[in-house]
């Protein structure tokens, strides 16, 4: 079956597009999860359309999505002119784990400007996180923006340690006492936050003690995540429980020791490592996960009748 596999982040939404074993991959503007997902999900799918590609399945991993059961409805509703004819539709923290560990057991911790870890064991699966840039979100990339402008005007105010971040964030904010009011006017302020992520991991990288303690707890509230996680679906007592972390916030080396580090002083057994961020792969794969695995029922199906699903 012709397939339209996507990867809707808030940086950017990758797609793939498979017909008779070819594929082509392509990258649009990412979604905003502070507004409605459908219309945004649906007029991703119809560009694709409208630029002459033909397929009867779609398969999305979606930041921000809540349950999926009533999106899945909608787009299929929605995308039938298209010629579609079956959806599968997930939290994107179900196609980072089917990425990066199959569909398997273990607990992936996807951390790029917002962050989500999900857990799978035998019979359960737990996610950990992923509430969002004002009540959750430990360890990424807004997470660390934050907190280096946090750094930054702790110093300002004489009330932190000095740090080299703050001449590195007054090269774009020279008034930063009035950085706060340009953030909050700004409608790109979460993305805009998480790319100084990229600051701190540069001036950790020479030197500054601020930005890589920033890391450092970073790197510990991750691992904490993951271990949350396994401890609540059983995994943590398994002999090498596996823990992945991927995406962009795991290039930061600071981030990723002190993740590996923490991980391991929790659970001295584990398989933990640092992996290759394949969710566009997950996305793919979300027709064929096994009716069985603990992950089938967090996948929401929509399709017209005497679809196969293969």
């Amino acid at each position: 079956m012709r397939t339209l596999a996507i990867d809707a982040g808030q940086s950017t939404v990758k797609l793939r597009h498979t017909e008779n074993g070819r594929s082509s991959e392509w990258t649009v503007p990412g979604i905003r999860t502070d507004r409605p997902l459908p219309p945004q999900l649906i007029a991703i799918v119809a560009q694709a359309a409208a630029d002459g590609r033909a397929f009867e399945q779609v398969a999305l991993g979606v930041s921000g999505l809540e349950s999926g059961g009533d999106e899945s409805g909608l787009l299929l509703e929605a995308t039938r002119a298209h010629g579609v004819s079956a959806v599968h539709l997930a939290h994107d923290s179900i196609t980072a784990f089917l990425g990066t560990l199959g569909d398997g057991r273990g607990a992936v911790v996807a951390a790029g400007t917002g962050v989500v870890t999900l857990a799978v064991g035998r019979t359960e699966v737990a996610r950990v996180d992923g509430w969002g840039h004002l009540i959750g979100d430990a360890g990424s990339g807004f997470w660390i923006g934050r907190a280096a402008f946090d750094a930054v005007m702790r110093a300002h105010d004489g009330r932190g340690e000095a740090t080299a971040l703050t001449a590195l964030l007054a090269a774009d904010f020279p008034d930063l006492e009035r950085a706060y009011l340009e953030l909050q006017t700004d409608p790109d302020r979460v993305s805009r936050t998480a790319a100084y992520a990229r600051t701190v991991a540069e001036a950790a990288a020479d030197g500054d003690a601020v930005a890589a303690a920033i890391l450092e707890r970073a790197g510990r509230e991750l691992a904490l995540s993951a271990v949350a996680g396994l401890r609540r679906t059983g995994e943590a007592e398994a002999a090498a429980p596996r823990v992945r972390g991927i995406g962009g916030m795991f290039g930061a080396e600071g981030l990723a020791a002190a993740f590996v580090d923490e991980t391991r002083a929790l659970l001295p057994d584990a398989d933990v490592g640092i992996g290759d961020a394949a969710p566009l792969d997950g996305a793919h794969e979300l027709p064929r996960v096994d009716p069985g695995s603990a992950l089938a029922a967090h996948i929401a199906v929509a399709r017209t009748l005497n679809v196969s699903a293969s």
